[in-house]
């Protein structure tokens, strides 16, 4: 087997090793059924255990209890811009957006099709190197629902405790940082995750939505985009994403093993830390682009004295087995992601090849 390198990639990203070898081996063969899991029915008994795990599995992890509705629905988090609207603004048909990155634009964009969007606080004048604090919320009493997304990974900033909106449902686009740590379910009202970074490969996004907002979804929807008939037929309306399904499971029962994610979160703190810690020793060399308070446990992006140096340091660590270290086309730099899969020994050979890279150059 070819030596794996370590894969900073910002998504699809890093998976747990055991679970990829769990899944190499069960490929040819799931099981004994005499074929994979990609080829059987999405009706028969075999899988129908599989996603039944799988969303038991998720309710031990996060504490679902039966107000919510657990669904693997595919089009990622991007098809939910534009379903979260579609289903949860009606009737007043206005909502409350925190703009704090591309993707929480992007889902603002969408939104907008759909009714009236007030921009309850941005910080893009800031080139969203911080989050709003909630003293900056501009919040309309009567908005449908509240929106912001969790943690940014193209900027590199992540929420520590979710915004205060007065009871109004809170929407999160949690696709980067979702079961990173324990979250009280109880304060949302809906929560999408694209899977791609903490739960499995791409083709599947999980929803978890409280059952009470699927009143909302009304019957003129298109039948695909209405929440209520995804729920009604326990995520299998069409064929659903049988091998993500399949490898979120195996995720979900790796992080179970590990000890839950009050484990996890006390992992990712500690690997982050090393990383935050070389950055801030390197005397200016190295230097965060966020405010220290926001900094995201998942993705840290820093920059280098210059460009040249940036793209010497890329070349390098690609030669050294460090994969994806270039930060997003849109801002540059460098961003190390860091998801829940990823090693701690790779991160603290980063930080070496790190100081060695400022001792020659």
């Amino acid at each position: 087997m070819e030596k794996r390198i370590y894969n900073f990639s910002a998504g699809p990203a890093v998976l747990p090793e055991e679970v990829l070898l769990e899944a190499q081996k069960e490929l040819y063969s799931y099981k004994g059924a005499g074929m994979s899991i990609m080829e059987m029915s999405h009706r028969g008994k075999i899988f129908d255990q599989v996603i039944k795990e799988a969303e038991a599995d998720l309710r031990k992890l996060l504490d679902i209890n039966d107000n919510y509705a657990v669904l693997f629905l595919q089009g990622g988090a991007t098809l939910q811009f534009s379903m979260a609207p579609l289903n949860l603004m009606p009737p007043k048909n206005k909502a409350d957006y925190i703009i704090t990155g591309s993707w929480a634009k992007k889902a603002m964009k969408e939104a907008k099709r759909v009714g009236s969007v007030n921009v309850a606080a941005s910080t893009e004048s800031d080139n969203f190197n911080r989050l709003p604090k909630q003293s900056e919320l501009k919040l309309d009493p009567d908005a449908s629902y509240v929106h912001f997304t969790s943690n940014n990974t193209i900027y590199g900033t992540q929420w520590k405790t979710e915004p205060d909106t007065g009871g109004v449902p809170l929407v999160c686009d949690a696709s980067s940082d979702i079961l990173h740590k324990k979250i009280d379910i109880n304060k949302y009202g809906l929560i999408y995750a694209g899977a791609q970074k903490n739960i499995g490969p791409s083709g599947v996004v999980v929803v978890i939505i409280r059952k009470d907002l699927l009143e909302r979804s009304s019957d003129d929807l298109h039948t695909y985009l209405n929440y209520r008939v995804h729920v009604e037929n326990n995520s299998l309306y069409n064929t659903p994403p049988t091998f993500g399904v399949y490898m979120a499971g195996l995720v979900f029962k790796w992080l179970l093993n590990m000890g839950g994610l009050d484990e996890m979160y006390k992992r990712n703190k500690e690997k982050a830390q090393i990383l935050y810690d070389a950055i801030d020793s390197s005397d200016g060399y190295y230097k965060g682009t966020v405010v220290k308070e926001d900094r995201s446990l998942m993705n840290v992006t820093f920059r280098l004295p210059n460009e040249e140096l940036e793209k010497k340091f890329i070349e390098e660590a690609k030669s050294k087995g460090f994969e994806g270290l270039k930060g997003h086309r849109s801002v540059g730099g460098i961003r190390a992601s860091i998801y829940n899969a990823f090693p701690k020994k790779g991160v603290e050979e980063l930080v070496q090849f790190m100081e060695d890279f400022k001792k020659n150059n």
